[in-house]
């Protein structure tokens, strides 16, 4: 097998960033090297998605591809990287995205160097949270995608950005915190952050066991609730929701592509990955809970138009 067979998940992930490192050194003020640089950059994942996409093996259960190098063998981490159906898919996406997202942004005249980096590095962030198979790596990318997103809504936005990048950042932040301390409580029980070891591990602990002082049942609902928020500002439900029609407004044209194509899917993306996978018992009971948040939205909008008042207004304006 030769490097990229071996190294093909990883030099996907990791393109994208060392690009955007090189750019340091290009020539200063060379704006179309610049976006024809980070255009070239961004194709390279995504012809190496293809490679994994046909390579993919459907027929075959659990993840492919994977590869694994020690991170941080003191509490149990280490790199690993693997995709399944569910992930690769969202990879794939997510390359292709980026480099329309590029394109669009050709227009981009003010501090273009800057600007092409920080999408360089919003995808490797992006990549890393569908391609890790460790939870305290999970978490890493899944922050380190909020830092590109802030800097090209506060630089490159419209009028009320800063109000728009603050928020976006508040929200996401903050609905974080409860996912660290949840993913360091399960570092911390079991020895490792591996998923697939804690998939089964997790799942298969005694009713009666106390852990923390509290009953199994009692952690795993707290667990549950502190991953459930984290994923719903991101996907966003509501009434987590507020900051999306701000980024989106101020948002850079392709921030808005990348916002709609790929960051609100990482929500959904852990709601699947990692909730349903790790607490399905609380999936399954709070499911009526979570269905009746967006139940409530709907009855708060009982004054909204309907369709044949809609309808009605349109045909006065044609008349």
């Amino acid at each position: 097998m030769n490097f990229i067979d071996t190294h093909l998940l990883s030099l996907i992930l990791f393109v994208p960033a060392l690009s955007a490192l090189v750019m340091l050194f290009l020539p200063k003020d060379e704006n179309k090297l610049f976006r024809w640089f980070a255009l070239g950059a961004s194709l390279i994942p995504f012809v190496l998605s293809l490679v994994a996409w046909f390579r993919f093996n459907s027929s075959q259960t659990g993840f492919q591809f994977e590869e694994s190098y020690t991170w941080y063998e003191a509490i149990g981490s280490s790199l690993h990287l693997g995709v399944d159906g569910l992930s690769l898919t969202m990879v794939l996406l997510t390359t292709l995205l980026t480099p329309l997202a590029i394109l669009a942004s050709f227009t981009i005249s003010d501090k273009v160097k800057a600007y092409m980096m920080l999408f360089l590095f919003l995808e490797t962030g992006m990549l890393g949270v569908f391609m890790a198979l460790d939870l305290l790596i999970f978490f890493v990318f899944w922050e380190v995608g909020l830092v590109p997103m802030y800097f090209l809504i506060n630089q490159w936005g419209s009028a009320n950005r800063n109000y728009a990048s603050l928020k976006f950042m508040i929200y996401t932040m903050g609905g974080s915190l409860g996912l660290l301390l949840a993913v360091q409580m399960l570092g911390v029980l079991f020895g490792t952050y591996d998923l697939v070891t804690l998939y089964s591990r997790w799942n298969s602990l005694d009713a009666s066991m106390v852990l923390l002082g509290m009953s199994v049942y009692t952690v795993k609902r707290i667990a549950f609730w502190a991953f459930v928020i984290a994923f719903a500002v991101k996907v966003p439900l509501w009434p987590f929701h507020t900051w999306l029609p701000d980024a989106h407004t101020e948002a850079p044209t392709a921030g808005s592509m990348i916002l709609a194509g790929v960051l609100l899917k990482l929500g959904a993306y852990g709601f699947l990955r990692l909730i349903l996978p790790l607490y399905p018992l609380e999936a399954k009971i709070f499911a009526g809970a979570l269905l009746s948040l967006p139940l409530l939205l709907l009855s708060s909008a009982r004054s909204l138009p309907t369709p044949k008042q809609i309808s009605s207004d349109w045909s006065r304006i044609r008349q």
